[in-house]
């Protein structure tokens, strides 16, 4: 989900492993020489998921990098499934509160440009939730913890997968759902 700390995180993981680390939504602005909002004023949304399932399958298809996608990326089956068959996939987890703190300033994603953004996020959370879970090897709460703190229990589940998969032995994950039926008018 946006807000999540996908960049924050991914960028600190990818150094951890010494591999490259590439944001979709920034890729996909480098290779078309505009922002994410403009693509999606230009092209609308539909315009820009074509862009992202192309660039996702493009990158998913490489080995040894460390990829933050953009967090409605998993609207597209597709998408789910090159991820999940392709890498190691990480759903990075925050409450609607936890969302609405990091985003209540936001003037850029074109998704909070509503009257009321802290409702579309709990609707963005709602509709997503089970979509990511679906996609993810790993579900990691991201709240208060230290950036240090995600990356470490990422790595040790990168590295117990792979322990695991040289046993036959799949992983399964179980964090607590995000809270979704917050009050929107409160903080």
């Amino acid at each position: 989900m946006m807000g999540s700390g996908k960049s924050t995180v991914g960028r600190r993981l990818a150094s951890t492993l010494g591999r490259p680390f590439i944001d979709s939504d920034k890729e996909i602005e480098l290779r078309c020489g505009v922002t994410v909002a403009t693509i999606f004023e230009v092209e609308g949304e539909a315009g820009f998921r074509r862009r992202e399932a192309a660039l996702i399958d493009e990158l998913s298809a490489r080995p040894g990098l460390v990829l933050a996608t953009g967090g409605g990326a998993v609207l597209l089956e597709e998408n789910r499934r090159h991820l999940r068959e392709r890498g190691f996939v990480v759903y990075l987890c925050a409450s609607v509160s936890e969302l609405w703190h990091r985003l209540r300033h936001d003037k850029v994603r074109p998704l909070l440009r509503t009257p009321n953004p802290r409702q579309r996020i709990v609707e963005l959370v709602t509709e997503r939730d089970p979509l990511y879970r679906d996609c993810a090897h790993l579900v990691v709460m991201t709240g208060r913890q230290p950036v240090d703190m995600v990356v470490r229990e990422i790595h040790g589940a990168m590295q117990a997968q792979g322990s695991q998969a040289q046993r036959g032995q799949a992983q399964e994950s179980q964090a607590p759902r995000p809270t979704v039926s917050e009050d929107p008018a409160s903080t």
